[in-house]
């Protein structure tokens, strides 16, 4: 327990308690109208949002990797949950809430925290935008005061729900939502410390219940009155009928929670130079879902907004996170009756808002400029997050950018046929000088460049395979610049190596790193190829190579791909002394 708040709280004064009490205050504000909105939004009832910024922001401040992160619902999870509670019903939820704990636990036990970063932003843009335009359109009926409208799983449904009731449009419903819209975009100019979200429902909630009451639905019409009461414990039923249909939602809800959480604690270190623990970021975020269902509340991760208000509102501690939890808490027991009141529209444009900030429309529009793979990866993704579902864009976009990356990696590997350049005094081998008439006929050099992995290896040994279609004496391969070599690199050299030696031919390997030379110790190749034919540099290469010639084969050739060729094309009884001549020969 001890290690717990290891340097969480050292030096810890009663100056950083002020400014824990004032942060934490502050950010309480801000997240009740969120919390009841969201979780509005996922299908359930205002108070279950409520007691999700209790429970979750207390627990993943007290237990997480960040100094800063503030936990509570989001709208990042609002297309997933409310499809949960469609298709599965609010107690499943709980259920599907409770298993996405118990994975992101075993996330950061298993110390998988740190994988979050190799997920490409184009996926992690596109999902996001997709999110937020289901978020915005849900928000349509409410913010039109919309009446017999059913709820759908899939946006082109709840789309064309919009467009069958359009003629029930509330005319003080519409009223109601521009007043809290307008207060929400000019209080940040005007008042900058005021939340603009609970200024906008506080005013138009005033104007609505004054001016005309009772023309516009209120959380209390809709959902019934908030209970000004602690959450009640309850141990949903879990059996494994249950646990079988729900391991996909949960994962899913463990996925997402895990990269918006650890997304929203990287913002946190950006803005207080700071080093977050990822994977204990995924245990607290991971007790705090197994815990939250007991009382009724629904999943939870990192804000990001709310942990940068935190942070901008002066911070210092994970106790301004458990003191936003505590005066969301006294405000539930003290105001819950006035809560009731608050009108569905003036809540509606809090979520508009929220919809936009979280689109990242500047990044969205640049990575479609660049009309790149990343524009393809961007644009899919997106598209199916809003048209089918976010599992499958996730899963789509993943797989495509590694393919995309594959493909790019691909075209990094550059096999160049290379001979000496007699022209440079060093004679170092170059590629421009290979042509029809200076190639050798019995040695092949080659340079490989790039990783020689299952993208790549295929090209490599198409290109190596002519010189075994040539029944060549020598094949020397430059490999300096092979960082390293996966299975299907290994089992394509193999063949080249099996198919060589077959003919009778000799590899030899020069200028291998250490990191690939311990691939190929360990997967058999260095043995296969002889460790008598690994060398440092080139010209020792070439000199042994030199050695194995058949010199019949050198009468009369006018290729002159190396220095000792002309005598060996014309002086063959003297052929046995320029063997040994050229092994005397400096390296290159």
């Amino acid at each position: 327990m001890k290690s717990l708040f290891t340097g969480r709280f050292e030096g810890y004064s009663i100056h950083h308690l002020k400014k824990d009490l004032i942060s934490g205050t502050i950010v309480g504000i801000v997240a009740i109208p969120l919390a009841m909105s969201f979780a509005i939004a996922s299908g359930v009832k205002p108070e279950y949002g409520i007691y999700t910024a209790i429970i979750a922001g207390i627990l993943i401040s007290l237990l997480g990797g960040s100094k800063y992160q503030i936990g509570g619902p989001t709208g990042a999870f609002v297309p997933i949950l409310l499809g949960i509670v469609i298709s599965y019903g609010y107690e499943n939820l709980l259920v599907a809430g409770l298993m996405a704990g118990i994975i992101l636990c075993l996330m950061g036990m298993f110390k998988l925290g740190s994988l979050i970063k190799f997920i490409p932003r184009p996926v992690t843009i596109g999902f996001t935008a997709g999110i937020a335009v289901i978020i915005f359109t849900g928000q349509i009926a409410n913010f039109l005061g919309l009446t017999a409208m059913k709820r759908h799983e899939y946006f082109i449904d709840n789309v064309k729900e919009i467009v069958m009731h359009i003629g029930t449009i509330n005319a003080y419903s519409v009223l109601t939502a521009v007043i809290s819209l307008i207060i929400i975009l000019i209080t940040p100019k005007v008042l900058p410390k005021v939340p603009g979200a609970l200024a906008g429902i506080v005013v138009s909630t005033l104007v609505a219940t004054f001016f005309f009451s009772g023309q516009v639905a209120t959380i209390a019409t809709a959902y019934g009155q908030i209970p000004n009461t602690l959450p009640n414990f309850a141990i949903p039923e879990i059996t494994l009928e249950r646990i079988q249909l729900l391991i996909g939602p949960a994962f899913v809800i463990a996925m997402l929670g895990s990269i918006e959480s650890l997304l929203s604690a990287v913002v946190a270190d950006g803005m207080t130079n700071t080093k977050h623990n990822s994977n204990r970021e995924l245990v607290g975020q991971g007790i705090a879902n197994i815990v939250t269902p007991f009382f009724g509340g629904i999943p939870a991760t990192g804000a990001i907004a709310r942990t940068a208000t935190n942070i901008k509102t002066g911070a210092v501690s994970p106790l301004s996170g458990v003191i936003h939890g505590v005066f969301v808490l006294v405000t539930l027991l003290l105001l819950a009756p006035f809560a009731s009141h608050i009108p569905l529209a003036s809540m509606a444009p809090v979520l508009m808002v929220v919809a936009w900030n979280m689109s990242e429309q500047k990044h969205f529009a640049h990575i479609i400029k660049l009309k790149s793979g990343d524009s393809l990866v961007l644009t899919i993704t997106f598209l199916l997050t809003v048209f089918t579902s976010l599992t499958l864009a996730v899963e789509v976009g993943l797989v495509l950018a590694v393919v995309l990356f594959a493909k790019r990696m691909s075209e990094k590997l550059i096999v160049t046929k290379v001979l000496p350049d007699h022209s440079l005094k060093s004679g170092k081998v170059q590629s421009h000088v290979v042509h029809q008439k200076r190639d050798c006929p019995q040695i092949s050099i080659y340079t490989i460049e790039g990783p020689l992995f299952f993208g790549a290896a295929q090209n490599f040994e198409h290109v190596i395979v002519s010189s075994i279609q040539q029944q060549q004496k020598v094949l020397i391969l430059r490999m300096s610049k092979v960082p390293f070599m996966d299975s299907t690199g290994e089992a394509y050299f193999s063949n080249i190596i099996q198919n060589f030696k077959t003919q009778g031919g000799t590899i030899l390997v020069t200028g291998v790193q250490d990191e690939l030379k311990s691939a190929l110790q360990n997967n058999g190749l260095y043995t296969a190829i002889g460790e008598e034919n690994f060398y440092h540099h080139t010209g020792d290469a070439i000199n042994k190579a030199l050695s194995y010639l058949d010199t019949n084969k050198c009468i009369g050739c006018s290729h002159f791909a190396f220095r000792e060729c002309q005598k060996l094309s014309s002086l063959p009884e003297e052929k046995a002394d320029l063997i040994s001549f050229s092994k005397s020969l400096p390296p290159l």
